[in-house]
Order: structure tokens, then C-alpha cells, then sequence
């Protein structure tokens, strides 16, 4: 299927060995963490409409009954998972929930567009849905990656009713300039499909503010080392740490994180893991390794090098 973003189906952590819960089989050496099978997590983005009787119009309530349950409202402590991101030793990305921090407070759309500048990143976010990332290029319009395709939306549309944020602070890459980050986004509207080198919103996203090939599939060699981490925080004093070959497949498993909750994370990791209590001096870390996996075709549009604005 050449570049073309597949399907992409992740195991549950049940279905993996466990017999040591450091993540480590003393006999046989590292032991797997997690599966892929390839897809574009972008496609399973749109809201779904309300449910409707036969006539067109909405479900029946139950006559007397107690009213339906109303949403709750989107909190990302509740929804989202904090973890941090290095490359080696070098912190490259970290989402916390410390005190004082601002860098997930969300804001509706209308809102949001007084904080934005040419140049942000902007998360659209919701329960049970993947982010969706763009970047803001001015007057009130955004460029992002949305079902193949790389299109300038206004971002009220582009949001799709979600609450979003600017997460320019998220990675701690250097980030080019605003005209350049405008521009590597304006510069790809219209590419689709086979044309594509990044296989999400926030990959393409990121790829314009920071010009590193890592975000583009097959931007990096999978050579047998696991360099990235994904270090979950399990509680204030607890975590777990997910070992990837590049940053692309790093991202792909963020994601899917994000988008089956906070609460799901937590759970398959308690109940399939069981990572060991915490001694001292162990970095209160349990550990697991993704298994390497064949990198997609480059797409012919793919750079070579790092971004340069056009």
C-alpha cells in the first residue's frame, strides 16, 4: 500500500508475556511490550451525531423517568495521561500535572482564538477521542493533517465543537521561526494520500514548528536500539516506561493513550503488568519493550533532511 496510512489496531497489554514484572525474562532476555498493526488514528475523530428514534427526532426519554445523564465536563487531570518523553537521556517532551501548571487548561474555540499567534500549535482534545493537532497560520484559519489530507480549515471548523489549547511548550525541541513554521504549513495544503509523510495530526504538526525529520514516517532507522522512552506516572511516586525504536512509533502509542483515557491506561497496566513495589535507588520504574517493526515505504515526497521553509 506504498505511504498510504493503514489501519492501526493496538494489543492489549493482556495478550502480552508477563512473566517478570520488571518486564524482563531472566532467561530469555527483554520481553515484549506492545503490537502494532498500522492506521491513521485521525479517521476515528468525528463526533458522533445524537442517537434518533423513527420519526428523525430524538430518543424518547422514558415518559416520568429521570433525565438522561448530562456530560461532564472536559478535565484533563481526569482524562489524560501525564508522561514525559526522552530520547536517551534528554527530556524531548513532558505533559504534568503539577501545581501551577497552565499548559492543559482548555478553552472553546471562540476563546481560544485570543490566545492563539501565527506560528502555535494548537490540541483539540475530548474524551474518548484522539487530539487533534494544527498550527495556526492567522487570521483565525489553521493548516492541519485531517483524513489524508493536509487542509487550511478556520479553526472554529477545524475544532469540531472540542475545546483545544496551545501545546507549544509540550516538546522541548528548538522551534524554528513563526514565518517558517507558517510557512511548512502553507506549503503542504492540498497534499494527500501517497503524498503524505507523517501518519497523524500531530506528527505533521510538530514537523512544522520543529523542521526534525523524526516526526516523518520512516524518519529515523530502526536499527535494533530502543533510544525513546515513554515513562507513564502511575502515581506521584510510581511510574512505568515503554522503550521505542523512533519517535513515530513513540507518538502513535502516546496517542492511543489519549484516546482510550486516562483511567484505561491505568488499568491495563495494574492489572496485565504488575509492575513491582518500588525499592530504593530503583527509579521506581517497571519496564517494557516494544517489538521492532518493519518501517513503512518513504513517501516520494519525503526530505531527507531537516525542514526548510519555502
Amino acid at each position: 500500500m506504498g505511504n498510504q496510512v493503514e489501519k492501526l489496531t493496538h494489543l492489549s497489554y493482556k495478550e502480552v508475556p508477563t512473566a517478570d514484572p520488571t518486564g524482563v525474562d531472566r532467561d530469555d532476555g527483554p520481553r515484549i511490550g506492545v503490537s502494532y498493526i498500522f492506521s491513521n488514528d485521525d479517521e476515528d475523530m468525528e463526533p458522533q451525531p445524537p442517537p434518533q428514534g423513527p420519526d428523525g427526532g430524538g430518543l424518547p426519554d422514558g415518559g416520568d423517568g429521570p433525565p438522561p445523564p448530562q456530560p461532564q465536563p472536559y478535565d484533563p487531570r481526569l482524562h489524560e495521561v501525564e508522561c514525559s518523553v526522552f530520547y536517551r537521556d534528554e527530556c524531548i517532551y513532558q505533559k504534568s500535572f503539577a501545581p501551577g501548571s497552565a499548559v492543559l487548561s482548555t478553552y472553546t474555540p471562540e476563546n481560544l482564538l485570543n490566545k492563539c499567534k501565527p506560528g502555535d500549535l494548537v490540541e483539540f482534545v475530548s474524551q474518548a477521542q484522539y487530539p487533534h493537532w494544527a498550527v495556526y497560520v492567522g487570521n483565525f484559519q489553521v493548516v492541519h493533517l485531517h483524513r489524508l489530507e493536509v487542509i487550511n480549515s478556520f479553526l472554529t471548523d477545524a475544532s469540531q465543537g472540542r475545546r483545544g489549547r496551545v501545546v507549544n511548550d509540550l516538546y522541548r525541541y528548538k522551534p524554528l521561526s513563526p514565518s517558517a513554521v507558517v510557512r511548512n504549513a502553507l506549503a503542504h495544503v492540498g497534499a494527500k494520500e501517497r503524498e503524505l509523510s507523517w501518519r497523524n495530526s500531530e506528527s505533521f504538526a510538530a514537523w512544522c514548528r520543529y523542521g526534525k525529520r523524526e516526526f516523518k514516517i520512516g524518519g529515523e532507522l530502526r536499527i535494533g536500539k530502543q533510544p525513546y522512552r515513554l515513562q507513564i506516572q502511575l502515581s506521584a511516586q510510581r511510574s512505568h516506561t515503554l522503550e521505542f525504536q523512533s519517535l513515530e512509533d513513540l507518538i502513535m502509542e502516546k496517542r492511543r493513550n489519549d484516546q482510550i483515557g486516562r483511567g484505561a491506561v491505568l488499568q491495563e497496566l495494574a492489572m496485565h503488568l504488575h509492575p513491582a513495589e518500588p525499592e530504593e535507588g530503583d527509579g521506581n520504574l517497571a519496564r517494557t519493550t516494544p517489538p521492532p517493526r518493519r518501517p513503512p515505504a518513504p513517501s516520494s515526497e519525503e526530505e531527507d533532511g531537516e525542514a526548510v521553509a519555502h
